[in-house]
Parts: structure tokens; C-alpha cells; sequence
């Protein structure tokens, strides 16, 4: 099958940036697709991170400026991942600049640059902007999801969503930006972390309508990297307890949880069928169909290797993180080139599913000051 290219720019050179970079150089693990990325242009202010994409492709265009990558006319589409307080300016830049966009979360560092984000879309309808959000292509979510589409939970009882980190656990780690609302934002961990929770009941329909917060800052301050300390200003774990119009929904968000490991967790709870999965253990998903009169018992079963976008790896092998993060990429391809008529089931976040978090955690905010449940729904 001949494929279409298209030419990739990548602002932000860190850890996640290298993820994409390395999905994009496997692509051939994926079978039958109909473009590929190709990596062209990297920027970020440190020329030191940009090594490691010059080892990749010595004839990549790397820059300082992402005035200069988005100005390359051989760049046709972007992936940013930059500290938060760097999002508006940059993602309205990218669809000003007309080049179609993958961008990190919380897709701005407040309600209202997320509001100036999402009217730069608007503005740009034929541009494809998506947030990233990998974890729903496990194929145990895609299970739940399958279950949600064809109602097989009966009347939903209660969900509860989580990501888990112990991360910041150490007290004695050194501060940065997340740790700091003018680079980070007040939302703290839900701002890293929130999206991801949101993103599979949000597309399910399950719509929180009001929210009350439970919010910790457990590390006031962290050393400086001078000698000194510094004041740690944004939320380490947080915990939201909601009502969407027929249930309860639980939402956590945390970088102190001890012994967790980037753990993404979900569960869903019906009068029909319950299901239960965590990359915790990423090949099992357990479920419980429920019939009157039977006893009630949990079915454990490994899934393998079942992918969203059909790949190499044989059906009796494991799933993983890295996994993960090509199978959105391919969504995102795919919806890029078939945007009336995806070829996989399920789409990259969307801004209005960015815009919807902001409006969750920016009441949760509210919550916290005030102790009270607070609307979810913003003017």
C-alpha cells in the first residue's frame, strides 16, 4: 500500500517529545496504514536536547525559535510538549500558521487560555487539533469502551477514574516548574494528570455536573538547586468527587502515592456488567456480568496483544506503554487523513474535551476555597 508522508515538526525536544520521534521511526510495526510521520524539525531553547533527534536524522532541521519550525513550509503538522504557561502563545500560533496539531494537556495553563486556544480552532476549522491522551488505546479501555457503546453495563451505578504517581514522593527532590503557578498553573496535579482521567468518561457521555474537591499539598517546599528552599505552590494530589445527571463519578489525580509507578486506572460499576482495569497489571481486565439469582463472581481474563490499529506483534503477547503511544498517533493520523470516516474506533481527545476539563478542574479549584460543591460550567 502506498503511503502518504506527513512532515512532522516536534516543539519541545524532552522526554515526550523522544516518544513520538521513536513511534514514528517504528512505524513499520503498524500493518496497513495509509500515512506515516516523518520527523522533520525539532526546536527547543536547549541545543543540548536536540541531540539525541540528530542522532536519529542527521538532515533534520533543528532550531531555537519555533517561529522558524513553524515558518518551514515542509512542516506540515506539530507535536508540542512545553511547559504549560507556554501553550496558548504556541498552540495559537501552530493553527494560525495553518499546520495541524497535537498538543500536550491540560491545552493551556488556565480556563481562559484555554478559551483563546479553543477560539484559534474555531477560527481554523480545517485544521485538525487534538490533545494527547494515550492511555485509552490499552486494549483493556478499548474493552470498556466496546461495553459502553453497546450499553452492556445495564444502569451504571458509579465510574471511577485515577493516574497515579509516586513521583514526588521524596521530599528532597528538587523543585521545577510544575511546582510553580506562573509556569505550571494553580491546578497543579490535575492539570498534569487530569486530562488523561477525563477523557474516557467524558467521551462516554458520563458529563459531571457539579464537583466537590478534596485538594493536598503535601511537599510545601522542595530545594532550590542553590542551597536554598523553595515554596512549593501547586496541588501534589487531588481528589474529585462528582454527580453526572444519573451517577456518582470519582476522579483522582495524584504525585504522591506511594508505591505507584504511573499507574491509570479505571473502573465502571453497573446493574448489568462491571468492569475493572489498570495498567497496573495492562494485559488483565476484570469483569463481572450479574444475573439474578447467580452468585456474583469476577471473571479475570489476559487480553494479549489486541491493538486498535492491527500491528506485527502477535496476539499472545503484552501491551505496554510505548504501545500505547503509536496507537494514538495512528488515531491521529487516521483521523487526519479520513477525517469524515476513521478507519479505528476511537479518536485522539478533542478541544472540546480539553475545554470541558478546564471547566472540571477550574471549579474543583473553587471547591477547595470554598469547602462547598461547586456547578461544573463556566460563563
Amino acid at each position: 500500500m502506498a503511503q502518504r508522508t506527513i512532515r512532522f515538526g516536534i516543539i519541545g525536544a524532552g522526554l515526550m517529545g523522544r516518544e513520538f520521534a521513536s513511534a514514528a521511526a517504528r512505524w513499520p510495526h503498524l500493518l496497513g496504514q495509509e500515512s506515516r510521520p516523518e520527523v522533520v524539525s525539532v526546536c527547543d531553547p536547549h541545543l543540548p536536547a536536540t541531540d539525541w533527534f540528530r542522532g536519529l536524522n542527521p538532515g533534520i532541521q533543528v532550531t531555537t525559535d519555533y517561529r522558524e519550525l513553524l515558518d518551514n513550509p515542509g512542516v506540515e503538522a506539530v507535536y508540542c510538549a512545553v511547559p504549560h504557561q507556554l501553550h496558548e502563545e504556541i498552540y495559537i500560533a501552530t493553527i494560525e500558521a495553518r499546520k495541524h496539531l497535537l498538543a500536550e494537556k491540560p491545552f493551556g495553563i488556565d480556563w481562559q487560555a484555554a478559551q483563546n486556544i479553543y477560539a484559534a480552532v474555531q477560527r481554523h476549522g480545517d485544521i485538525l487539533v487534538r490533545c494527547s491522551s494515550q492511555f485509552p488505546f490499552f486494549p483493556g479501555v478499548q474493552r470498556i469502551l466496546d461495553m459502553a457503546r453497546t450499553e452492556a453495563f445495564g444502569q451504571i451505578i458509579e465510574v471511577r477514574a485515577g493516574f497515579l504517581h509516586s513521583s514526588d514522593l521524596d521530599p528532597t527532590k528538587p523543585i521545577n516548574w510544575k511546582r510553580k503557578i506562573d509556569s505550571n498553573g494553580e491546578y497543579g496535579c490535575l492539570g498534569d494528570l487530569g486530562l488523561h482521567v477525563v477523557h474516557v468518561p467524558v467521551r462516554c457521555g458520563w458529563i459531571p455536573k457539579n464537583v466537590r474537591a478534596l485538594l493536598s499539598k503535601i511537599v510545601h517546599e522542595r530545594p532550590d538547586g542553590n542551597g536554598g528552599m523553595s515554596a512549593c505552590e501547586t496541588w501534589d494530589n487531588a481528589i474529585l468527587a462528582c454527580e453526572t445527571e444519573e451517577f456518582p463519578i470519582l476522579f483522582e489525580t495524584k504525585r504522591i502515592a506511594p508505591g505507584e509507578m504511573n499507574t491509570w486506572y479505571l473502573n465502571v460499576y453497573g446493574t448489568k456488567n462491571s468492569a475493572e482495569f489498570s495498567t497496573k497489571c495492562p494485559k488483565t481486565l476484570r469483569t463481572m456480568p450479574y444475573v439474578p439469582g447467580d452468585r456474583q463472581a469476577w471473571r479475570v481474563e489476559d487480553l494479549g496483544y489486541a491493538s486498535a490499529y492491527p500491528a506485527i506483534t502477535g496476539s499472545i503477547f503484552e501491551f505496554g506503554f510505548t504501545d500505547a503511544i503509536q496507537q494514538m498517533w495512528a488515531a491521529f493520523m487516521d483521523e487526519l487523513i479520513n477525517p469524515e470516516n476513521m478507519i479505528g474506533p476511537f479518536g485522539c481527545a478533542t478541544p472540546e474535551e480539553a475545554l470541558l476539563s478546564h471547566e472540571l478542574f477550574t471549579s474543583a479549584i473553587e471547591s477547595q476555597r470554598t469547602g462547598r460543591t461547586v456547578r461544573v460550567g463556566l460563563d
